[in-house]
């Protein structure tokens, strides 16, 4: 449960800096939080340079709203009611932050706006700030996307953070009734979104690979260093759900329709058969950089990342995303 504990010294120092001006303090108090609260903004948007920006505005808004912090709740408590009405005000003025509809039996939708998360960028301190692996998957995150913003909200102060239903309506400015109601139907949503055989979010936290999707990782990462579109294959089961954000139209739902879009699109032929690739993570999933090298070109460049959900050794959920240019997952651009 995200601050358990009642107002204490951070909130008395924080009150003493914004009396005498000392926005270093100010600064130190409130940065130790901007990996928590960016993760939050994360779940909110489910886009990690949307939730960068909006943390960002989070400490703006603070700044500016310093002098209404009277230490009734705890620093952390008034920093996410912040950052939620930021994100809130965010979804309000964006009518593209909303999954797609996909025209083809059995896909649903598509959250094209969808960005990976690095490890590297989750909070540090395991015994407060770590983040649940079954809370950042990518498929929870899709979930919690097809709630309306003011349910996901809720949903995510009252499942994830463990907010009392009290505190939850107080930074939304409603009811405790309004609140109750919001996270019935948002827990309903978000089940009925959840692919099968997936944990309940509530479930025992975990946060490590297991040997079994390092191996699957392994045998991807060969398969296309090899140019062995069999053996790619042989990973993928058959029920396989691809897409490659944030290109719209990729989303396939089957390995036979995803393998036959990689093959007329060039995949191991010539100027696509010279891979080299790097096991990482993201969203505490297994995921592997895939790095290019063209004809004419001595340096492998970072083409991809793909993200894979790994079930009884199968890879199930496969989803690509164009990975050169974005600094911020923490790849070498070249091999």
């Amino acid at each position: 449960m995200i601050d358990a504990r009642s107002p204490g010294a951070d909130e008395a120092t924080f009150i003493r800096a914004v009396r005498s001006g000392d926005t270093a303090r100010f600064a130190r108090l409130t940065e130790r939080h901007r990996r928590e609260l960016q993760v939050h903004c994360y779940r909110m948007l489910a886009n990690y340079e949307d939730a960068q920006d909006m943390t960002q505005e989070t400490f703006l808004r603070a700044w500016k709203k310093r002098e209404s912090f009277k230490g009734h709740a705890a620093l952390r408590t008034w920093l996410y009611r912040i950052a939620t009405n930021a994100c809130l005000d965010f979804l309000e003025k964006r009518n593209d932050r909303t999954p797609v509809t996909v025209g083809l039996p059995g896909a649903g939708s598509e959250v094209r706006y969808l960005q990976p998360y690095p490890d590297r960028m989750l909070p540090e301190d395991p015994q407060e700030s770590v983040v649940a692996r079954e809370t950042i998957e990518l498929a929870f995150i899709v979930a919690v996307q097809h709630l309306p913003p003011r349910q996901r909200a809720v949903f995510v102060l009252r499942d994830v953070l463990g907010w009392p239903a009290s505190r939850a309506a107080d930074a939304l400015e409603v009811t405790v009734a309004s609140v109750t109601s919001a996270l019935q139907r948002a827990r309903v949503t978000v089940r009925e979104q959840l692919p099968d055989r997936r944990l309940d979010w509530r479930s025992p936290a975990t946060h490590e690979l297991s040997d079994d999707e390092r191996a699957v990782v392994r045998s991807y990462m060969d398969a296309h260093e090899r140019n062995d579109l069999d053996g790619l294959v042989a990973l993928l089961r058959d029920d396989l759900r691809f897409a490659m954000l944030p290109e719209p139209g990729t989303l396939v739902v089957t390995a036979e329709d995803a393998v036959d879009g990689w093959v007329s699109g060039g995949l191991f032929r010539r100027g696509y058969d010279d891979w080299r690739c790097v096991a990482t993570t993201v969203n505490r999933m297994p995921a592997a950089a895939l790095y290019l090298r063209i004809p004419g070109d001595p340096e492998y460049r970072l083409f991809n990342i793909a993200v894979l959900r790994i079930v009884d050794g199968k890879v199930v959920e496969l989803t690509g995303f164009g990975a050169a240019g974005r600094p911020w997952l923490g790849l070498p651009p070249t091999l």
